[in-house]
């Protein structure tokens, strides 16, 4: 048996495939597309979902791929065994109808046994209980031993998700010291102590579980195959586990050296180890697939998982941020095979720094809160924390579980575990319904998606902006129709359209289709799950029906602004590039034909002189009037051009670049003016924070950015004439203005000191004592929220010990204050529920300490029936 790195295991098994005629396809990202029940990638499979499903016409009908996945369901065993890991890779090779089990087994067979070279006598084979046909090829086109063939049932070898596409499958198992095993139930045995262990699941998928539970047979059955990468690794190095093979001992060797500790020396201090070692892997992965630190889904995964490790490297002694020096390593091991990781090697370190940093502030407000608990528990003879408070730290401020733990078990308490599961188990539960139910594609099929694949729409609107076509396909009311009248609302497909269907960011285009018979408006125009171009019309006269010849014309004025701001966004991108740096990266757009949207990765706010920088460097290459030009090339060709991509974007073969003279040049399947100078002008209307490290800029160009400053002018003309004076004049003029406003505040609050003493000393006049306590309850008018709560102190300090509540009525509004001295509290006084019923009383709400309270009211008629229930409370309350 070969002795093979990792690394080189999967550039063999992706060349072996490719020998067999596959299409080897990189790694699709970890954010899944059109795919709502998951947050992440998980399976090999899951992004070949839409091609089994015939809902997407597969690149080619043979496909091999090494599929960065990720899964967390387990991550809190993560660390503690050897095994559980949230990233791994999976290799697969995939048949859409095309080569079934005849073609798929020999192959496995000859991949392991010839290019692996793992010896026959240490492989076993399982395959579902009635799969004749599998035995039978095993036993007819490989020469494995029949007798290490073992057939199993439903729960082990076959594979089904709910309703849709299913079928047996075959397991092939490596033996790690079982010996020779005789019966499926002894290999069983053996599989559970894991003296054999399972690598590679080929899976025949021949079924289709129909509604009833009942199976039939697919017009054209598929192969989907995966073997885990880092298991394999485990077999052709010789070693025990996950975390033994090479490229995971270069992350755990250096977490080691790092935090100058010794594996397998301390088993607490190993399960940090372990933790650090796997998690790295997956936060380098997930930030590079566009994946941020955030509250809530994917983003949430990669807050805890960056977190947890940022926590056990403290365990490990590690205090400073060393996670975002330690991705060096993972970007060392796979940046040949995922070149991603290291053009944005920057990026992806950046965006650990800057979590990592709020996890030490993190740190010190959890700690804080923690404190503030811990008080409360001994005041109240606790000693346990309810577990919807270690929850809110948790889930609130990111506090760690594991440290709340240890801060209370130091100080002899501890935490309800039970009651922190069950809030955790709320929040799965509400994550699960948010992200709803979905079938096997992970969403629900309509009737659009159903479109005849041999059904396709040729677009020719780049350069023609109306054309003849015919009707090939309606719908109405998610069903396929003959025809549709006058008022209905439906889809038209046809075989070649002039209309852009929305991709990208850009909106799809508006127009009208006509016939002999019929007009109908084009209200939208969209792509489905096949990537069919669908027409959302609305008939307004006559009657279409299929087969029939039509024109279609688009909108040449809405298209014309729509490509402005869609060549704008590109020039934007260019901007952003070199006033912030080559780290910025769209992370959404969207174009139409009033403004541009562009969203992209920035961790801080754009100051005033960047977005001035911005705008003036966009307007200037728009004033040179650069031509607007599109070359059709390879991917490879585009990227050695020095084209932009989205990195998370699967291409075709071939791809369409737009070059903006020599200022831009992107990756582009939308539509752009034919010169710079066309946009006329760019302005930017804001820039904004959407996420962590998002930020967002909104503009306008041509004819909107135009009006926007003509509008500007005007409310410009409109100041000066209400301030009398000229434009050059309107600063000096205002801060005049704010100046004299200044003295006259000053002015108003000397008066109102003065109004506020003449009452303080008549108030004085009126205290009343009750039940031996010196009590003043006062209306006044027209004194604020600040002078009322100051003259209230005074009258309490000149009481020394008393209770004073005062009342005023504002534009027609109470405020209430109330102040009571602490030997009156100790009588009985309390403040907060005296003024909560007399706040009550005109229409408002508040309260307070015992000693201190203040509320608001929004009937003043009401201020004195308030009054009289203070002096009633008052008698009631005092002891």
């Amino acid at each position: 048996m070969r002795t093979m790195g990792a690394n080189e295991i999967r550039k063999s098994y992706l060349e072996f495939f490719e020998g067999k005629g596959h299409l080897v396809l990189p790694s699709f990202s970890l954010v899944p597309k059109n795919d709502k029940s998951l947050l992440l990638i998980n399976a090999g499979m899951t992004p070949m979902k839409p091609y089994f499903t015939g809902l997407q016409v597969p690149p080619s009908k043979r496909v091999t791929t090494c599929q960065k996945c990720i899964r967390t369901g387990d991550v809190e065993n993560v660390g503690k065994t050897s095994r559980h890991a949230t990233f791994f890779e999976m290799l697969g090779n995939f048949s859409f109808g095309d080569y079934f089990k005849g073609e798929v087994i020999p192959w496995a067979w000859e991949y392991i046994t010839e290019v692996l070279e793992i010896p026959k006598d240490k492989l076993y084979v399982t395959i579902y209980l009635d799969d004749d046909e599998a035995f039978d090829i095993w036993t007819t086109k490989t020469d494995v031993d029949p007798s290490r063939i073992f057939r199993l049932g439903k729960e082990d070898n076959f594979w089904e998700h709910g309703n849709g596409p299913c079928g047996p499958c075959s397991e092939i198992h490596f033996d790690r010291g079982a010996g020779k095993i005789t019966t499926a139930e002894e290999f069983m045995k053996a599989s559970d102590e894991d003296k054999v262990i399972e690598f590679w699941n080929l899976v025949f998928t021949q079924f289709n579980r129909e509604e009833d539970g009942t199976y039939s047979n697919l017009e054209n059955p598929n192969i989907d195959t995966g073997m885990g990468l880092e298991r394999i690794a485990t077999i052709m190095q010789g070693v025990e586990n996950i975390f033994e093979i090479d490229t995971m001992q270069n992350i755990l060797k250096a977490v080691c050296d790092r935090a100058k500790v010794e594996y397998k020396k301390d088993k607490s201090l190993d399960t940090s180890i372990r933790i650090v070692t796997d998690h790295i892997r997956s936060i380098a992965f997930m930030i590079t697939d566009g994946i941020l630190p955030s509250n809530e889904g994917r983003g949430y995964v990669l807050r805890r998982l960056l977190r947890r490790a940022a926590r056990h490297g403290r365990v490990l002694g590690l205090n400073e941020n060393f996670l975002f020096e330690l991705c060096d390593v993972v970007i060392n091991n796979s940046g040949d095979a995922y070149p991603e990781l290291k053009e944005k090697a920057d990026y992806i370190k950046k965006v650990i720094k800057l979590e990592e940093e709020r996890f030490t502030e993190t740190i010190d407000a959890g700690t804080e809160i923690l404190n503030g608990f811990i008080e409360e528990m001994t005041k109240e003879n606790e000693d346990t924390l309810s577990g919807d408070k270690v929850f809110k730290l948790y889930d609130t401020y990111g506090f760690p579980v594991e440290l709340t733990e240890e801060i209370l078990e130091e100080k002899g308490l501890k935490l309800d575990a039970e009651g922190f599961k069950k809030a955790m188990q709320i929040q799965r539960e509400t994550a699960r319904a948010a992200r709803g139910e979905s079938n096997y594609l992970g969403k629900e099929e309509s009737v659009i998606d159903k479109i005849d694949n041999n059904i396709s729409t040729e677009f020719k609107g780049y350069g023609d902006l109306s054309l003849n076509s015919k009707v090939i396909s309606l719908i109405k009311d998610d069903e396929f129709v003959s025809e549709l009248e006058k008022g209905d609302k439906g889809i038209i497909v046809v075989n070649e359209t002039p209309f852009y269907a929305e991709m990208g960011g850009q909106v799809g285009d508006r127009g009208v289709i006509e016939g002999k018979n019929f007009k109908a408006t084009v209200l939208d125009c969209k792509k489905n799950m096949g990537g069919k171009i669908i027409h959302f019309v609305e008939v307004i006269e006559g009657k279409v029906q299929e087969n029939e010849e039509i024109t279609l014309v688009v909108n040449n004025e809405r298209r014309n602004d729509v490509c402005k701001n869609h060549t704008a966004t590109h020039m934007l991108h260019k901007a952003l590039k070199e006033v912030l740096g080559e780290h910025v990266h769209q992370s959404g757009s969207l174009v139409t034909e009033e403004r541009l949207r562009f969203d992209f990765n920035h961790f801080e706010a754009m100051t005033e002189d960047e977005i001035v920088k911005v705008e003036k460097l966009v307007n200037e290459e728009i004033m040179k009037a650069l031509n607007v030009k599109t070359d059709v090339m390879t991917i490879d060709e585009a990227k050695s051009s020095g084209a932009v991509a989205q990195f998370d974007d699967k291409y075709s073969d071939e791809v369409r670049v737009v070059s903006v003279g020599d200022f831009s040049k992107e990756l582009c399947g939308g539509t752009h003016v034919c010169n710079s100078g066309e946009i006329g002008l760019f302005k930017i209307l804001s820039e904004s924070g959407v996420a962590a490290g998002i930020r967002r800029i909104e503009a306008i160009t041509g004819k909107a950015a135009l009006n926007h400053v003509e509008s500007k002018n005007l409310l410009l003309k409109e100041i000066t004439s209400t301030l009398k004076c000229a434009e050059k004049d309107i600063i000096n003029k205002l801060l005049s203005q704010l100046s004299e406003l200044k003295a006259k505040d000053k002015e108003i609050a000397a008066l109102k000191a003065q109004l506020s003493k003449g009452a303080e000393e008549e108030i004085l006049n009126s205290v009343k004592e009750v039940k031996g306590v010196k009590t003043i309850v006062a209306s006044l008018k027209d004194v604020d929220g600040n002078a009322l709560r100051d003259l209230a102190d005074k009258l309490r300090d000149k009481l020394v010990e008393g209770f004073v509540f005062l009342g005023s009525e504002v534009d027609g509004k109470v405020m209430f204050v109330a102040m009571a001295s602490k030997g009156v509290v100790s009588k009985g006084i309390h403040c907060g529920n005296i003024i909560k019923e007399a706040a009550k009383i005109a229409g408002g709400g508040g309260g307070g300490r015992p000693d201190m309270a203040q509320a608001g009211g929004k009937d003043a008629s009401k201020l004195p029936e308030s009054i009289a229930k203070v002096e009633e409370l008052v008698d009631l309350m005092i002891k």
